[in-house]
């Protein structure tokens, strides 16, 4: 087979596999996302996988968000391995570790009208979580990390939407926002392995997954180094408004009642 060949095969396939409608979309609301995840370690998901579920539908959605941001936050897990707490982290991914599979045969398995519901009422609600102020605190222990990890996993694995009731958890401890961030990004650096082995198992990494992949990573990179540099020069406050109100509208959107507007 010559080189050309091959070329063209690769392009063949390259060009079923891609949707035949959103991908300018899906390319802004990864960025969007991006930002997001690049300032404060999670809300990638908050905002893209309601948008982009409208668009590809939450089966294909997931585990895209999954591999990008996998690529794309490599260069996150040095420095957050030297400024997280590793021994709590470690624990918490230990329940993550059982609710993940949980996860992601709901994923696989439900509806997906019903699981884009499920996914909006989900992220409103963790929405809700976070902006009310409510924060645990009581003393850090195994038991109640393990058991966040545990709902965090169920929501990763279904969703790529763990990341609230994790935040919620650390910040209600004596770390400040820099400690919370680094537990934050090396947390779901270890929960994305366990994604990406039951993604894998249910059979949800299908072509469709590599070629948006493909497209849509640059997006996500660019706004991920975006929301990094201002996580040093922007004030926590105003950003934190803001990706609430990108988080509010991205569900609302999202809903299975608007996929006029994204379609």
């Amino acid at each position: 087979m010559t080189l050309d060949a091959i070329v063209a095969g690769v392009g063949t396939w390259f060009a079923a596999a891609l949707p035949d409608h959103g991908i300018y979309l899906l390319m802004v609301f990864a960025f969007i996302a991006g930002l997001a995840r690049g300032f404060s370690g999670f809300g990638a998901a908050l905002i893209f996988i309601p948008l982009g579920g409208a668009i590809v539908g939450p089966k294909l959605i997931s585990p895209i968000l999954l591999v990008i941001d996998g690529i794309a936050t490599l260069g996150m897990i040095p420095p957050a391995w030297r400024g997280a707490n590793r021994p709590e982290v470690f624990v918490m991914a230990a329940g993550a570790a059982l609710g993940v599979p949980a996860g992601t045969a709901m994923l696989a398995l439900l509806d997906p009208t019903l699981l884009r519901w499920s996914i909006t009422i989900i992220a409103i609600s963790l929405l809700a979580l976070l902006v009310s102020g409510w924060r645990y605190n009581g003393a850090p222990s195994a038991p109640i990390s393990s058991g966040v990890g545990l709902i965090a996993g169920l929501f990763s694995g279904a969703a790529q939407l763990g990341g609230p009731p994790v935040v919620a958890y650390w910040l209600g401890g004596k770390s400040d926002f820099t400690r919370v961030r680094a537990n934050v990004v090396l947390y779901f650096s270890i929960s994305s392995v366990f994604s990406a082995i039951s993604y894998y198992v249910g059979g949800l990494f299908v072509p469709a997954v590599f070629a948006l992949t493909v497209v849509i990573l640059p997006s996500y990179v660019v706004g991920l180094y975006g929301g990094s540099k201002l996580f040093g020069l922007a004030e926590e406050r105003t950003f934190r408004i803001a990706c609430y109100v990108l988080i509010a509208a991205a569900a609302i959107i999202g809903m299975p009642l608007f996929d006029s507007v994204l379609r």
